[in-house]
């Protein structure tokens, strides 16, 4: 009988689905990424109007347009995450549309939607983070504008700061860390910025970004769109909603200059030393006074950004020695301390004497914690689960 069925005829291919999926995407990437190197190299030589002319280039390029919207829609996490319009899905056509409708020419015709509110849980806290998520052509707006303002920063980078930068890892920041005080005990200024990404100074961080006037206008949208929470707009006179595809960058930007700000507190040759990773930081110094002066000209220098430490989370502490009862860190997961060790079990200094402790770098008790906890859930989602 089933042989004697007549075949079921197949839906008709839609063509804007075909080319679309026939687009030479490594080509249009590769193209894309030659005019992002111009960029980077513009701006290590300090050469602002090539910068300038080569990301109006880039903003104005199918390529690129096409290479945002396809990271937005198809290979971003957050695809299927819906903005306050309720566009949650965009197929092929639309896609196309979606390329016109992102070029320059069309910024100022666009309307600035606000960001949808969604409160997600820190991990293992009770606290809940606000996240804002744009609308689908906001996002690749923001993927656009990111494409050609982070080769410019990229090249101007601090190059201790390891957070939300392509190429870099907490374990590079871990390593950092390692170097710093491998040799040498040393005391640490550990803190935490409160509410970086509401609470950055939108003058300031536009002043800073310093780029040419279309790209700044579409930036100063994004971060006066506002936030719809529970149906309510709430206008957003501060921060950056932390959820965009151009956050990451923008707080990067605004704490960029903290390790310059360090450098210049030192005794002899040693300077007070930054690591960061987003909004955390670390400040190593083997002279307790010499660190105070840091951590305070930190904390001067980040109230002109309109951001202030969080007391609960900041500590001076010390890497081998307990000071005020607390000896070690703990940083992006790891703990980090030095162990007082005998002369047969230690390292030696590059010149030949023993160290007399050991640096041990492990995964922290709460990261451990959080990690068994992912596990059991997985685990327990699987009973009914085949082997």
């Amino acid at each position: 009988m089933k042989d004697r069925k007549a075949p079921q005829a197949r839906p008709p291919a839609d063509p804007a689905s075909e080319t679309w999926n026939k687009l030479p995407w490594k080509k249009l990437e590769k193209h894309t990424f030659r005019i992002q190197k111009r960029i980077y190299r513009a701006s290590q030589r300090g050469n602002v109007r090539a910068v300038h002319q080569l990301q109006k280039l880039l903003t104005k390029s199918e390529a690129a347009r096409l290479v945002a919207v396809r990271r937005v829609t198809q290979d971003n996490q957050g695809k299927k995450t819906a903005g306050v319009d309720g566009v949650k899905s965009v197929p092929p056509k639309q896609r196309f549309d979606l390329v016109k409708r992102i070029h320059p020419n069309q910024w100022k015709k666009s309307p600035s939607r606000p960001c949808r509110r969604v409160w997600i849980p820190k991990p293992g806290k009770t606290e809940q983070r606000p996240l804002g998520i744009p609308t689908m052509e906001t996002r690749a707006q923001q993927a656009l504008g990111k494409m050609a303002l982070e080769p410019e920063w990229e090249a101007r980078f601090e190059p201790n700061s390891y957070g939300f930068r392509s190429g870099r890892s907490c374990h590079d920041a871990i390593e950092a860390i390692l170097n710093a005080i491998r040799y040498k005990p040393k005391y640490v200024f550990d803190a935490d910025i409160s509410g970086c990404f509401d609470n950055i100074d939108q003058k300031a961080l536009l002043a800073k970004l310093n780029t040419y006037p279309a790209l700044r206008h579409i930036v100063k949208r994004w971060l006066k769109a506002g936030v719809m929470d529970a149906g309510v707009l709430a206008p957003t006179e501060r921060g950056t909603p932390q959820g965009g595809v151009a956050s990451p960058l923008l707080a990067n930007i605004a704490l960029h200059g903290m390790e310059q700000v360090t450098s210049t507190y030192h005794t002899g040759q040693e300077k007070a030393l930054l690591v960061r990773y987003a909004d955390d930081f670390v400040l190593f110094h083997s002279e307790k006074e010499v660190l105070d002066q840091a951590a305070r000209g930190i904390t001067e220098w980040l109230k002109d950004m309109g951001l202030e430490l969080k007391p609960s989370k900041t500590k001076v502490t010390h890497t081998l020695t307990p000071l005020d009862g607390n000896v070690g860190f703990d940083f992006v997961g790891f703990t980090v301390r030095q162990f007082p060790v005998g002369k047969t079990h230690t390292g030696r200094h590059p010149h030949g004497k023993p160290l007399g402790f050991k640096t041990i770098i492990k995964p922290s008790k709460e990261a451990v914690k959080r990690h068994i906890h992912a596990i059991k859930q997985r685990v327990r989602a699987l009973h009914s689960a085949s082997q």
